[in-house]
This record gives C-alpha cells, structure tokens and sequence, in this order.
C-alpha cells in the first residue's frame, strides 16, 4: 500500500522545501494542493477519510503548510472538524516551518543545560517561532519574556499564547538593539528569532555578560541576531556561553521533520502540533 501525503498549503503553490522533506521521511507519493482554507477544505479531507477500509487508513496522511501559521492553525482546525469515529487520517501543521524550527532549537538548548527556574528572554517573538520557542521553554520550567519593537505586539503575542496553550509570558517592548541588551542582562537563556538579517544584539551586549548560560539564533541570513555568533555553532562555547546557531540546530530540525513525516503513517488517529512535535524533539536531540 503506497503512504500518500496531501499538502494542504495556504500559499497559492505548495512550499518545494516541505515537499522535498515528506519525500525524504518516507510518502511513497506527495499531492500538494495550494489556496487551501477552511471554506474549500472539506472535499480534500473527505477524499482521505473515505477512499482505504479502516486497517489502510494509515497509509493516507495531510500535512497543513504555507507561510502564515495563523491561517495554517486555522485550516488545522478545519481540517480536524471533518473527522468522526474511525474516518480519519493523521494530520501535521508546520507552516513556515515555525514547530519544527522552534522545537528543535529549544530541544538543543535543553541538551546543554536545563532552563529550569531560569529566565529566559525570546528576541522578536512574535512572529509563530518566537512564540512556540516561548511556549516550549515555559513549559520546561523558564520564566519567559517575549520582545517586540512595539508593545501592543508583544502584549498582543503573549494574549494569544496564553489562549492557545494556556501559558503566561512576560511582554517587553524593546525598540533596538541596545534596549534588547538591557533586557537580557539578567537573562539565563536567549533566543533570537528575528527576521532574516534584521540583526537583533551587537556583540558588546552579551559577551561580558556573566549570567547569560545559553544562547540560539534562528537567523542563517547575515547579518546574524546575534552578532559575534556563528551560524554553524553547534553547542560551542564563545565567551563562556553555550551558542547554537541556525544551521547547528538546523540539522535537528530537518531531521525532526522527516521523523514526524514517517509518524504520520503509522496511525490514521494522530495530530502533530508544537506540543507533540516538540516531545519527539527532546527524544531525538
């Protein structure tokens, strides 16, 4: 029995960098429909809960994609209203990457030390990234602080997180960079998960920082976060800080991804959001 992947993706054509993935975690096939929403959703789900007996259903599986997570939690969620009793499939959100990107550098940071009672300040977070990494660092024990050049964003970021999943974070307005430096000066653990090339830290704001314990940038495109890192640092020690750079954890991610993509043919019963995502990440990092 062939394991068929449908990518339902909210952008007009399916992203190739997620198609690329599903091939390399095991679909036999990958269908990739673009402009998916919740309005036009229900005949492609229907074609996957109805078509294989209940013992093939496993082999069918959706994967919910695009470059806005707001409108990917939406179809998610639509796509979950067409299930009942034994019809259906296993289903994935990832758009932009933002659970696997998140889950895999918060995993990385947990490998190199615990962020347990630590404070934790997430740069720019109010982009889907940012806000998963907060959530995931929350919910292993950090006080989270989440920045934004404006506070209605960040205020706005953590309502929704807290409604999502039930989390409180601390919003921050931080207009620059030295205004980012001042928030971290007695931050543990740090992530960066600005804009590509928006660069959010010069170098002179964390390096004689002595409390600072860990720190990820999400950034591959130069200049970088957090200036004086590397994207490469795979858990490399830079003035007495552990770094994890985009590529470092990059590896994890991509790897967290083909793993998730080979899960959803196991079962026709499961849903891999940022919390299950993230539990597969602890287990493989």
């Amino acid at each position: 029995m062939k394991k068929l992947l449908f990518q339902l993706d909210t952008d007009p054509h399916p992203a190739v960098f997620d198609t690329v993935v599903a091939y390399d975690g095991g679909a036999d096939h990958v269908i990739g429909h673009g402009n998916c929403a919740p309005d036009n959703v229900t005949p492609l789900v229907e074609g996957a809960i109805f078509t294989r007996p209940p013992k093939e259903k496993k082999f069918t599986a959706l994967f919910v994609g695009g470059s806005n997570m707001v409108a990917g939690e939406e179809l998610f969620k639509a796509v979950q209203k067409n299930f009942f009793a034994d019809f259906r499939v296993s289903v994935m959100l990832d758009s932009n990457g933002s659970n696997t990107t998140a889950a895999a550098g918060v995993a990385k940071l947990l490998s190199t030390g615990s962020v347990s009672g630590k404070r934790a300040v997430v740069l720019a977070g109010t982009g889907p990234v940012g806000m998963r990494a907060a959530v995931m660092l929350a919910n292993e024990g950090a006080n989270v602080s989440l920045t934004s050049r404006e506070m209605s964003r960040a205020e706005k970021s953590c309502a929704d997180i807290k409604a999502r999943f039930g989390v409180d974070i601390e919003p921050i307005e931080a207009r620059d960079n030295d205004a980012r430096g001042k928030v971290i000066a007695d931050a543990h653990v740090v992530f960066s998960t600005g804009a590509a090339g928006a660069q959010l830290l010069n170098k002179e704001h964390w390096e004689n920082n002595s409390t600072i314990e860990m720190m990820a940038d999400a950034n591959a495109t130069p200049p970088l976060g957090i200036d004086g890192t590397e994207m490469f640092d795979k858990g490399k020690e830079r003035n007495g800080k552990i770094i994890w750079g985009a590529i470092g954890f990059g590896t994890l991610k991509l790897e967290l991804h083909r793993a998730c993509i080979g899960k959803l043919f196991e079962s026709n019963d499961q849903l891999f959001d940022a919390e299950e995502i993230f539990a597969l990440a602890k287990t493989m990092a």
